[in-house]
């Protein structure tokens, strides 16, 4: 796999641990700020909606720009708004850098995997995928919980600052790695041919897939707190190590799907969906004890993250022509599904159903992820030409037509 791999690792470790430290440090930024912890909680929406609308918009307004560039001035963006983040005075000033932190994050990834993908040989392109998403899902192993003991030492503007030094650092790599040339430049297709491809059936329906798939992991995920000290038994010192569990299981996933979907996409992706569906539904009963729990904790991070590189490799092949737009738009349904997984998964506990019903929720959204991926793949197959195997019919979405099917054609 090519070094260059690693700065955009290096990107999504910063971005990984500046999105998921805040949750950590509410109580020292609502003490600091002197406003409420519900209050401080909204920077986390300000994050997410930075997020939703950056990803799109910045991937469309740097359509005709070479990715290097791209990638490159999106991290600037990032050191810019966590430095801000760093010396922000007021409430409303940190609510305002928080959301400009956000808004490169989408795009970072949605053009980052344009880029890995094509430096990479069309039968490594998920592993490629997975690398670059490895520093996201380490960055909940040991990003956040660094920088939240940072935070707590030294004080919360101390993480942002440290943080803009990752982005600084991640800054330089892509400078020093990525190397310049025409696999990097512009691409031909312009602002008008990314926004064409969002008209195409299949990226949507690949990314709802996204939505609902993702989705069902954070119906449960924004309650496991709860979960491990009601359900389970586990003091509240506790939590922090379990949650280092679940990120050890998403990179176990996340190179996992990787690798899977290089031998076929499909697969990886039901099987990811299915295995999620039942790890959530076993929820209820392997919260009954502690070491159950703890299991429980690893696999779901596993199932999760195992359909995160096909699911990002999908959206990209369905806008083939086109897919900076289209991937950074799948970033967009990522945090769609963190917060309406979040949502949908509290109107159980309202309900009165017990600690556990989120992940039943989820459960549930996962059954739907199955139900939009098994749509996508029927429209696939009308649209693939007759007689072709299930292999052949992802290697022409994928590019890669077979030569039988090339000499019918020409």
């Amino acid at each position: 796999m090519p070094l260059a791999l690693l700065a955009l690792a290096v990107g999504a470790f910063g971005i990984g641990t500046t999105e998921f430290v805040m949750m950590g440090l509410l109580p020292e930024v609502a003490n600091d700020l002197d406003i409420s912890i519900p209050t401080a909680g909204h920077l986390v929406s300000a994050y997410a909606l930075g997020v939703v609308i950056g990803a799109p918009l910045l991937a469309a307004v740097t359509a005709r720009m070479p990715r290097r560039t791209v990638l490159i001035g999106l991290m600037a963006l990032f050191v810019t708004g966590n430095a801000l983040s760093a010396f922000a005075p007021t409430y409303d000033w940190l609510m305002a850098a928080r959301f400009l932190s956000g808004l490169p994050h989408g795009a970072f990834f949605g053009v980052g995997a344009v880029v890995a993908t094509g430096m990479v040989a069309p039968e490594r392109k998920a592993r490629s995928v997975s690398l670059m998403f490895l520093g996201l899902t380490m960055a909940n192993v040991a990003g956040v919980p660094v920088a939240t003991l940072m935070g707590q030492s030294l004080g919360w503007r101390a993480t942002f600052l440290g943080v803009s030094t990752i982005g600084l650092a991640a800054m330089a790599a892509l400078a020093l790695l990525i190397p310049r040339g025409k696999a990097h430049a512009a691409p031909p297709a312009g602002l008008r041919g990314e926004l064409a491809a969002l008209r195409s059936l299949p990226v949507w329906l690949a990314l709802g897939t996204t939505v609902a798939g993702f989705g069902a992991l954070f119906a449960a995920y924004s309650y496991i707190t709860p979960m491990l000290t009601d359900a389970a038994g586990y003091a509240d010192a506790s939590v922090t190590v379990l949650l280092a569990l679940f990120g050890v299981g998403a990179t176990v996933g996340n190179l996992l799907g990787g690798r899977l979907a290089d031998h076929s996409m499909r697969r990886t992706l039901f099987g990811g969906l299915l295995s999620l569906v039942a790890v959530l539904a076993l929820f209820p009963l392997l919260m009954s004890t502690a070491w159950s729990a703890a299991l429980a904790v690893a696999l779901l991070g596993m199932a999760a993250f195992v359909t995160g590189s096909p699911l990002n490799l999908m959206v990209m092949e369905k806008a083939s022509s086109a897919p900076s737009l289209a991937s950074s738009a799948n970033q967009a349904a990522f945090n769609l599904a963190n917060a309406g997984g979040a949502w949908v998964g509290g109107l159980a506990l309202a309900a009165g159903f017990g600690v556990t019903s989120p992940a039943l929720v989820g459960s549930g959204l996962a059954v739907l992820g199955l139900g939009v991926a098994s749509v996508a793949y029927a429209v696939d197959r009308r649209r693939a030409p007759r007689g072709a195997s299930l292999g052949a019919r992802e290697r022409v979405v994928a590019g890669r037509v077979p030569e039988r099917v090339e000499a019918v054609r020409h």
